[in-house]
This record gives C-alpha cells, sequence and structure tokens, in this order.
C-alpha cells in the first residue's frame, strides 16, 4: 500500500541531520584548537554544538546507550565482585560498595548493591565458577553493544551516514570496551575507592601519604584517557591528533560531573522517589544515570565535532533532506 500524495500546497516533511565534517589533516593539535575556540567565542560554539547535538538526534542514541550500559553495568559488577568474594578480598567489595554509593545514589545504589550482594552469593555456591564466567562473557558482550552504539551516536554528530561494516564494526567495539572500558572502571576505583586500594595494599603510612595525593592526578589521567580512546577510534573517520580531541574530552568529563552532582541533588530532594517508581525505583535510577553518562559522552563529541566543523570552513550545523513521499 504506497503512502497517499501530499495535497496542494503543503511541503513534504524534512529528516534533518547534522552536516558532514569534512575530514582536516589529522596533524590539528591542542594549540590549533584554543585558536579556533578563541575566534569562534565560546558562546556561539556551545549553542551550535547544542544544535549540532539535536540536529543528529542524539538524545535518542543516548537512550539507547544508556539501555546498554544498564545491560553491561549489572553483570559486570556481579561478576567483578563475586570474583573477589571468592578471592576472599573483602576490602575490594568494600571499595566497591563505597563507589557505588557515591555514583549511584538512592534508589540506583540500592539496586547496584543488590548485585554485589548476588555476586557474593553466587561465588560461595557450588557453581560459583560457572556463574562468574557467565557474568563476564554477559559484561563483554553487553560492552560490545554498548561502544558499538557510541560507534552510532558518534558517526551522526560527525554527519557520517554509514557506520563501520559488521564484523569491523564489533572488532573496534570490543577493542573498545577492552580498553576504554577498563580504563573507566580504573579510574572509577581510584578516585572513588582510593583509600580502600590503600588499604588492601597495606604499604604503610608512606605509601598511603603519597598515594592519597597522587591517585587524583591518576584518576584524572584515566578518564581523559578512556574518553580521548572513544573519541579517536568510535568515529568511522580519520581523527585529529588527542591534543586536539582533549578539548572535547574535557567537556565531556565536565558534564558528567555535574550531571551526577544534578542527579544525586535530585534524588536526595525526591523524598518519593522510591514511592513513585516502586519496586522499579532502583531500574529507574540506574537508567537515570547511565542516560545522563551517554549525554555527557555526546555532548562532548557535538562540542569536538563542531570545532573541528568551524576550522573547515562550515558554518552551518544541520540539513534538511526532503523525505521522498510516492504515490
Amino acid at each position: 500500500m504506497g503512502t497517499a500524495a501530499l495535497p496542494a500546497g503543503r511541503v513534504a516533511p524534512a529528516v534533518t541531520t547534522a552536516t558532514a565534517v569534512p575530514l582536516t589533516r589529522d596533524e590539528l593539535e591542542g594549540d590549533e584548537a584554543l585558536e579556533t575556540l578563541r575566534d569562534t567565542g565560546r558562546r556561539k560554539l556551545v549553542l551550535d554544538s547544542i544544535d549540532r547535538f539535536r540536529a543528529a538526534d542524539a538524545f535518542s542514541h543516548s537512550r539507547a546507550l544508556a539501555f546498554q550500559l544498564t545491560l553491561t553495568l549489572l553483570p559486570a559488577l556481579i561478576a567483578v565482585v563475586g570474583l573477589a568474594a571468592a578471592l576472599e578480598v573483602e576490602s575490594f567489595t568494600r571499595a566497591v560498595r563505597g563507589a557505588v554509593d557515591i555514583l549511584a545514589p538512592g534508589a540506583a545504589g540500592d539496586l547496584l548493591t543488590a548485585a554485589l550482594q548476588q555476586g557474593s552469593r553466587g561465588a560461595r555456591e557450588e557453581s560459583g565458577e560457572l556463574a562468574l564466567s557467565a557474568g563476564f562473557v554477559a559484561a563483554l558482550f553487553a560492552g560490545m553493544g554498548a561502544m558499538s552504539q557510541v560507534e552510532r551516536g558518534a558517526n551522526r554528530l560527525y554527519g557520517v551516514e554509514r557506520d563501520r561494516p559488521f564484523v569491523r564494526k564489533y572488532l573496534v567495539a570490543t577493542g573498545l570496551a577492552l580498553t576504554a572500558g577498563v580504563l573507566a572502571l580504573s579510574s572509577i576505583v581510584v578516585l572513588v575507592a582510593g583509600s580502600a586500594v590503600s588499604d588492601a595494599l597495606g604499604a604503610g603510612e608512606g605509601f598511603d601519604a603519597v598515594w592519597s595525593i597522587a591517585r587524583w592526578p591518576l584518576g584524572l589521567v584515566f578518564v581523559l584517557a578512556s574518553v580521548s580512546l572513544l573519541f579517536e577510534y568510535a568515529p568511522k573517520r580519520k581523527q585529529p591528533e588527542p591534543s586536539w580531541l582533549a578539548f572535547g574530552a574535557v567537556v565531556a568529563a565536565g558534564l558528567w560531573i555535574g550531571f551526577m552532582g544534578l542527579l544525586a541533588l535530585y534524588i536526595d530532594a525526591t523524598a518519593n522517589f522510591g514511592a513513585t517508581y516502586g519496586p522499579l525505583a532502583g531500574t529507574i535510577g540506574v537508567l537515570l544515570w547511565s542516560f545522563l553518562s551517554s549525554v555527557a559522552l555526546f555532548g562532548g563529541l557535538a562540542v569536538a565535532a563542531q570545532l573541528e566543523a568551524v576550522r573547515a570552513g562550515v558554518t552551518a550545523t544541520r540539513v534538511d533532506r526532503d523525505e521522498n513521499l510516492s504515490p
């Protein structure tokens, strides 16, 4: 059954996409990013990046990525904590619990805490090894799906309409899950659970004093390295130098910290959050956490893409394409 023709005088609807960012020379570096930012102006770059974000339908990509992150996070927590319980490393389990309390407050933390308990119980059962292996496998496959979704969203922000071929796409996704994903997890352990790591090592007061200071720059390096790897390898295009992409990576990290603070305030200020969602409160909290994290990542990518577009002389942020309606 064909689509009905539009009445005379009516204009066919348009599909809006982000304008393609031309391939610039890959030697673009950080000082050139600052020069472009000064010439453009921060306010205009922010507004144009928001428009590029909307044109690429990045909110939809953020929702899809949030779902994949949730599928990755829960089995990964169960498997990692189960492994720690099997090895009787209780300090690690306490460190993860502390990270959960800070990063996912309220109902979201309750759900993740339940996952920690499930991991601890599973490790003590006779089939514990099988459960741990299944958890790691499930987390890996879900992580591959999450990284492939990062590629899709990044491509649309850069105006790239086609993703990589299937096999190559998931090979790249696996590599990013094992590199950027592990770096992101390491940053959480170092920044949030750093004191527990120090206690587990038991290296003495001298080490504790040095570690209490050194873990902050080390954790920041892990965060920026994780995001920079996603910025460099997720889009299906040749990217500029890491120092150029670092600008967008810093924006993504700053947005994430701000969003997490707002989420914590929202859950604390809303006394009836659990009453509103009932038994689904924990799931909703984790999805909110994942969604805001995804928006922060794609927001930083939108800034990086728009900055490079301006450098290449592209001023428009979106292009409208008329749909072909057949009678």
